[in-house]
């Protein structure tokens, strides 16, 4: 917890014009770390002056700037790429969606040999949207037979009803239909720059879902055998 509050400050310090110097000496972390938690920051007019200013060298802004388009660049690579990914992607078939879906069951979802449960957590929104598209559209699971619970770090005791707000909203189901949100009561083991973003975890389950669980098996099984 203690690097990823350093990095914030990293990021933050860098956004002011800091040098990577500055930062590294102002926070006691190795000039490595801040260099790597700050290489996507795009700095200003104003920052590159204040940096040369400070170096007291013409050659610094220069160099700057040169990093500056590096960084601008590599980030238009990585819009190219992303469009690229997008596109080759294409329309999803249900062939598609049925072994997506066994993929990101067997990653994410209940498989441990001791239970026949079925049930998937996950804090990514799309995550749980594509999964809840495969129980329903490969498992054929109705929507009686699906049980909801939010689990959230304590911190966060005072925005459970945005919290439980915000599920409720994305998957379209009223919280009458959700279990009590479970309150972890632990140290948060991550610090989040924007603490009002952050929305916990969603436990989907399948009631009586013994014999759904056991061909889920079988389709992971014969995943395996295909790899």
């Amino acid at each position: 917890m203690a690097k990823t509050i350093e990095k914030y400050k990293a990021i933050n310090l860098r956004q002011k014009g800091k040098s990577i110097n500055e930062i590294a000496r102002e926070l006691n972390s190795a000039k490595s770390s801040v260099s790597f938690w700050c290489r996507d920051i795009l700095l200003g007019q104003k920052q590159i002056a204040r940096l040369a200013k400070r170096q007291k060298s013409g050659s610094y802004k220069g160099r700057m700037k040169f990093l500056e388009r590096v960084r601008r660049e590599r980030q238009k690579e990585t819009a190219f790429l992303r469009k690229q990914g997008i596109k080759e992607v294409g329309k999803i078939s249900r062939r598609d969606l049925f072994i997506s879906g066994i993929a990101m069951y067997w990653s994410e979802g209940y498989t441990y040999s001791s239970g026949e449960q079925v049930g998937f957590t996950n804090s990514d929104p799309n995550m749980v949207l594509l999964m809840l598209r495969w129980f329903k559209e490969i498992c054929q699971v109705p929507e009686d037979k699906f049980s909801f619970q939010i689990k959230i770090n304590r911190f966060h005791e005072n925005r459970i009803g945005d919290v439980e707000n915000y599920w409720s909203g994305l998957i379209k189901v009223p919280l009458s239909h959700f279990n009590k949100t479970i309150l972890i009561k632990s140290r948060a083991k991550k610090v989040y720059p924007n603490p009002e973003f952050h929305f916990g975890t969603l436990r989907v389950t399948i009631r009586k879902g013994t014999k759904l669980r056991r061909k889920i098996n079988g389709w992971i099984e014969g995943l395996v055998k295909e790899t």
